[in-house]
């Protein structure tokens, strides 16, 4: 599942390198040069569980914009026994480097909405993207549209952004091809980038893996003029910026909607273009699987290509 998968895999990555007997990083700041360490990335990977995930199962309800309360989050066992502070969780909230989280008073405890309150009970906090739980997307997200014929933007919708990329992995790359398309698979959505990992001074921050493989560029503005002819797709953003979409009424993203597939390692080039196919995988490819179920802490399998 390719999603899942990448996930388990970017944390991977994300999870600092700990040498016999060495401690981990106290506190809620960000080491300097790369991201939370330590006790902060194991706060904010039991967040996005309990948040994305389980939240049902730990008895807890979401409501309808996907918000918890933040006492009750609490409790959630490995939360727990972390045992974080109240600044702890602003700043997993603040620094987390794709603001995943979002926080915000609780008007049925903070009825003033007393932003300086300390109280968890006074807060609510949720996943803004990334939930496999269902959540209600009209009120998580906001909907891309086009602008209406006389330029200007429908009420309560965001334009669809020039450029919006899913990226993934070779070892995936087939298997998308294959189902036609792809698949929220074991999320809600399909997430998807409006620029690449780099360009985080343009304002990027979430949506794609630092070392996606390959590029699939979407084209979103067809998708929503051809409308139920090109499945009647919805497409969303999410507080932090990226992409959503459940896919058509078979939660698929047909590869119809490929405007342009790029490996970007190994000198792959150009696979797709306008819906079609240009070429397979090149033979001789050092295929790396991203550590999935039944792999994590084995460095992940490896395979050849085509």
């Amino acid at each position: 599942m390719e999603d899942d998968t990448a996930e388990r895999f970017e944390e991977q990555l994300a999870a600092p390198s700990r040498a016999k007997g060495g401690g981990r990083a106290r506190g809620g700041g960000s080491a300097r040069g790369g991201g939370v360490k330590g006790r902060d990335v194991d706060l904010s990977r039991a967040l996005s569980k309990l948040l994305r995930h389980q939240a049902a199962s730990a008895g807890i309800t979401l409501d309808n914009e996907g918000y918890a309360p933040l006492d009750r989050v609490l409790q959630y066992g490995p939360i727990r026994a972390l045992k974080p502070t109240f600044s702890e969780i602003q700043t997993a909230v603040r620094e987390s480097d794709k603001q995943r989280f979002a926080m915000k008073p609780n008007p049925a405890t903070n009825s003033t909405l007393d932003e300086s309150s300390t109280d968890p009970a006074d807060w609510l906090i949720r996943a803004n993207q990334g939930h496999s739980i269902k959540v209600d997307s009209s009120s998580l997200l906001t909907p891309l549209a086009l602008p209406l014929p006389d330029g200007t933007q429908p009420p309560g919708t965001l334009p669809v952004p020039p450029t919006v990329i899913h990226g993934t992995y070779l070892a995936f790359w087939p298997r998308i091809v294959d189902a036609g398309g792809l698949h929220p698979m074991g999320r809600n959505h399909v997430h998807c980038s409006t620029g690449l990992p780099e360009d985080a001074a343009a304002g990027v921050v979430s949506g794609m893996r630092r070392d996606a493989e390959v590029l699939i560029y979407l084209d979103v503005e067809g998708s929503l003029r051809n409308g139920e002819q090109a499945g009647g797709i919805k497409w969303w953003m999410s507080d932090n910026g990226v992409v959503l979409t459940e896919g058509d009424a078979q939660g698929l993203v047909p590869v119809a909607l490929f405007k342009e597939v790029v490996g970007r390692t190994q000198g792959v080039g150009l696979l797709w273009k306008d819906g079609e196919k240009v070429r397979d995988l090149p033979s001789g490819l050092h295929i790396k699987t991203p550590l999935g179920k039944g792999q994590a802490g084995r460095g992940g399998g490896r395979g050849r290509g085509k």
